[in-house]
């Protein structure tokens, strides 16, 4: 979640009801995990609740311990649980250490109780939300097909009635990918978003539910239309709301500009430090990649910190740069791609190198786009100014190329009338 601070040595996914969930999305990709465990509850035992927070603590190196909450949906488990699993924080943790715990929900079963619990005890909400009615609608549904719309729009109310820290996580599809304006005004004025997460729907059409084939599903967003989703959000953001509502993606690009890690792994060089847990204890290399071949081990047998420095772990994440095309490697963009998640990275290049982003199109236009504004938020901050001020150069709705360092002596790009250097160029 954008919110949170960067990884640590190794972030875990856990996921306390498996595959187990209220709703039946049309798009989730983690429904048919369920096949893995024909037999089971579904349903984490406190004896494993406990060695899995005993076990990640202690291989905690940094100040900081994220509980990252995962599913399936995690509120199936009940308020009780995540009462037991503060216990076992507060048992287990170090002296000075801090403990953030997050949880990712569809939202429709929390009320009062759970939104004071959340409060109490500092845990970061994401709440799945994809826009308007008709667009959220359209494929976030129950297991009897009925819409959960209001559900979720009850469930914002609540955090934001008890002042409980939440993103929201807007997944982007065929049915809402033609409507960005519309969805991120949405969020932005009714939903009083502050986070906003945009995860585009690549699903592959098959029939494991595992990452294969090179076709996607008619709900899957295409390249070119998550290229101009991105593109019509962020002219919006930078004319208006930069330093106030705070999207991932741009985020990430202006670290990237700016020389920073990407906090992320989908945009990092190589990936492998987030493991997912299935609620039996079975670890695996990631939470996109829960099948018999990327099994680790499970953590009543295996230490996590073991499996999480294992060989085959290592390799997964170094996969990520050894199977970066040669196309890619000669982009103007990889410093800040990277070639994105692995889990897209199932098409070939022009000339025929398999490896290729499946949303690489989309991507380089968005980035092509906005290179010049965050040229300009990149200098900002290292001038230790506010990014924010970009928004003087924004006129009449248009969003130049803003030139990155102009001459000392050049007009200000941002209208006031002063040289540069007596302007924004202060300092630079």
């Amino acid at each position: 979640m954008s919110k949170t601070a960067a990884l640590p040595g190794f972030h875990l996914l856990a996921k306390p009801t498996g595959a187990l969930c209220n709703l039946g999305c049309k798009y989730c990709f983690f429904l048919s995990k369920k096949d893995l465990y024909p037999d089971s509850s579904f349903r984490m035992t406190d004896e494993l609740l406990e060695n899995y927070i005993r076990q990640y603590i202690e291989a905690q190196k940094a100040p900081l311990a994220t509980i990252a909450w995962q599913g399936g949906e995690p509120t199936l488990m009940g308020l009780d649980f995540f009462r037991k699993s503060v216990q076992y924080e507060q048992k287990f943790r170090r002296p000075n250490m801090i403990i953030q715990n997050t949880m990712q929900t569809n939202g429709t079963l929390l009320d009062d109780e759970w939104c004071e619990f959340f409060r109490e005890n500092n845990f970061l909400i994401g709440l799945s939300l994809d826009g308007p009615r008709e667009l959220h609608d359209a494929y976030r549904v129950d297991k009897t097909g009925r819409p959960t719309f209001d559900r979720v729009m009850r469930a914002a109310k609540l955090l934001r009635h008890h002042k409980v820290d939440y993103n929201i996580l807007t997944t982007v599809h065929a049915a809402n990918a033609e409507h960005p304006l519309e969805v991120y005004r949405f969020l932005r004025d009714e939903v009083k978003a502050d986070f906003i997460q945009f995860i585009p729907i690549v699903e592959r059409d098959n029939d494991t539910g595992f990452q294969e084939g090179d076709t996607v599903t008619d709900r899957s967003v295409k390249a070119d239309q998550y290229g101009r989703f991105l593109i019509s959000v962020f002219n919006e953001w930078v004319q208006k709301d930069v330093g106030r509502v705070f999207v991932q993606i741009f985020d990430v690009a202006l670290a990237a500009w700016a020389g920073a890690p990407p906090g992320i792994c989908a945009f990092s060089e190589t990936c492998g430090t987030a493991m997912a847990m299935e609620h039996n204890g079975d670890i695996y290399s990631c939470d996109h990649f829960v099948e018999p071949k990327y099994f680790l081990g499970n953590i009543n047998e295996k230490s996590m910190a073991r499996m999480a420095s294992s060989k085959k772990q290592k390799k997964f994440g170094q996969d990520k740069l050894d199977g970066l095309p040669e196309y890619c490697r000669r982009c103007d963009f990889r410093f800040v791609c990277n070639g994105e998640c692995p889990k897209n990275r199932f098409i070939k290049t022009s000339d025929g190198e398999p490896g290729l982003n499946y949303l690489c199109a989309g991507y380089r236009e968005f980035f092509r786009h906005i290179d010049g504004p965050m040229r300009f938020m990149a200098h900002e901050l290292r001038c230790g100014r506010a990014p924010a001020g970009i928004m003087k150069y924004t006129k009449n709705g248009q969003i130049p190329q803003v030139v990155f360092k102009p001459g000392r002596n050049d007009p200000c790009p941002c209208g006031s009338g002063l040289k540069y250097k007596k302007c924004h160029g202060k300092g630079g």
